[in-house]
């Protein structure tokens, strides 16, 4: 039945969808936000753990660069 409306009308019924599915996905993300900042708070060396997490992001990077892509199954 959706499937066979005109565009316009099919967003505004799945406008409440999208609005609840937003704020469950920015619900989880505050939630383990707060986890990993209270982790580094906790740990003995935060420090190392923001050294890691720029090393990790710049190998990320770095990979991207050279085009290095994972194999897809």
């Amino acid at each position: 039945m959706i499937a066979a409306t005109p565009g316009w009308e099919r967003w505004v019924v799945l406008a409440p969808v999208i609005v609840v599915a937003l704020g469950l996905v920015a619900g989880v993300l505050i939630l383990l936000g707060r986890g990993f900042v209270y982790s580094i708070r906790e740990s003995g060396h935060p420090r190392w753990i923001y050294v890691g997490l720029v090393g990790l992001a710049a190998a990320l990077g770095f990979l991207t660069y050279l085009g290095v892509s994972l194999p897809r199954e």
